[in-house]
């Protein structure tokens, strides 16, 4: 399977929001990523459902619906209802995780267990074949722009490991300070979808840096 890409639309113009949607519509990019935050789990907030459903409207691809926040639970039918195809929770944000993934699961939604960086992946090993994908977070959450955390590249790789004869169809997510420069190892390492916020957007021409990402070719060194 060729990898992912999914703009972070946190890193988006909302002053021209329907205008930045319309552009990742017509890119090579897979899917939207969605950040909910809510004050308390990461320290920022970003915004609500309302916004998630007024993406949805003009949206042609996916919505990858990241929740940064505490009791994710509640919000799941929310959720969906608002338009997320994916549902990304945190592991550390979760009492019952399995639980949760089969909520998610039963939602009809692809089911996603993010890390923070600080968050070992062994974590998964039992729940590794449960999920349609692991989200490794290379920043600490809660704000774009921020330096990516080398020590992914190992995460990565041990969770493709961890994955083989498993979950072979894992997608394992990467979100943080994705550029040109860390693109390509992190594909190396095992990943296969890639969350770019500012890089992209930042950019004079956003819908060629998608592009570009999407066009790195990498066979997994695993």
């Amino acid at each position: 399977m060729s990898h992912l890409i999914a703009p972070s639309i946190l890193a988006a113009d909302f002053a021209n929001l329907q205008r930045d949607i319309e552009m990742v519509n017509g890119s090579n990019a897979d899917w939207f990523h969605i950040d909910i935050m809510d004050g308390v789990f990461v320290p920022n907030i970003s915004y609500g459902f309302p916004v998630v459903e007024a993406i949805t409207k003009h949206a042609k691809k996916a919505l990858d619906v990241h929740l940064m926040i505490v009791d994710p639970d509640k919000y799941l039918q929310q959720c969906k209802s608002s338009g997320a195809g994916i549902i990304t929770v945190h592991y550390e944000a979760c009492t019952h995780l399995h639980r949760t993934v089969t909520a998610i699961k039963d939602l009809g939604c692809l089911a996603g267990v993010a890390l923070n960086p600080h968050t070992p992946v062994s974590v998964l090993q039992d729940i590794i074949e449960d999920i349609d994908m692991a989200l490794v977070m290379s920043v600490n959450p809660g704000f774009g722009g921020q330096t990516f955390i080398h020590r992914t590249y190992e995460k990565v790789r041990t969770l493709r490991l961890m994955a083989a004869g498993r979950n072979e169809n894992l997608l394992i997510e990467v979100d943080g300070g994705i550029n040109n420069k860390n693109a390509l190892p992190l594909l190396q390492a095992g990943a296969n979808v890639l969350v770019a916020g500012n890089f992209v957007f930042s950019s004079l021409n956003p819908a060629a840096v998608i592009s570009d990402l999407k066009k790195l070719e990498a066979k997994c060194s695993i």
